[in-house]
């Protein structure tokens, strides 16, 4: 497993890997109508781009190909956290969540925070985040329910 720094290069291939995470997830939590709505952001989205080009990010790839990716854009919050499907639920995503929580600990950061799908908040329980609130947000417009959630990084 390598673990690396994302760079401009890798943008279409995170992309791949964002597409293929959201496909992947389970029809009892997603329908096929969210998960078509979510998964076009990755082309539809300029936010999407901005945090890939203007974030900083980690991926995990295996034998040159790109299996999961984390990036904070702005440096306080975790904007994209996706892993393949096939590669879920194997530790490739607490790696990068240790890695960008490390990252953003040596910049002097207090907390870190994200929205966290209904899928992932559970990895972020395990890490010692906090729920500040679960909300609605609509994307295409299909609704999506999602946890707003922090974590305090810095040590007083």
């Amino acid at each position: 497993m390598n673990l690396r720094q994302i760079t401009i290069k890798d943008q279409l291939e995170l992309k791949k890997v964002y597409f293929d995470s959201i496909q992947s997830l389970d029809k009892k939590i997603y329908s096929q109508e969210q998960k078509m709505a979510w998964a076009s952001q990755a082309w539809n989205n300029p936010n999407f781009d901005k945090s890939i080009t203007k974030g900083k990010g980690w991926l995990l790839s295996k034998k040159g190909i790109i299996i999961a990716f984390a990036i904070r854009y702005p440096s306080d919050k975790i904007a994209l956290f996706y892993c393949k499907g096939k590669f879920q639920r194997k530790g490739f995503g607490s790696k990068l969540l240790h890695k960008l929580e490390d990252e953003a600990k040596k910049e002097g950061l207090d907390f870190l925070s994200t929205e966290a799908s209904l899928i992932s908040y559970k990895l972020f329980l395990k890490k010692e985040w906090k729920i500040i609130r679960k909300e609605k947000v609509i994307i295409n417009n299909i609704f999506f329910e999602r946890y707003k959630m922090t974590k305090t990084i810095k040590v007083y």
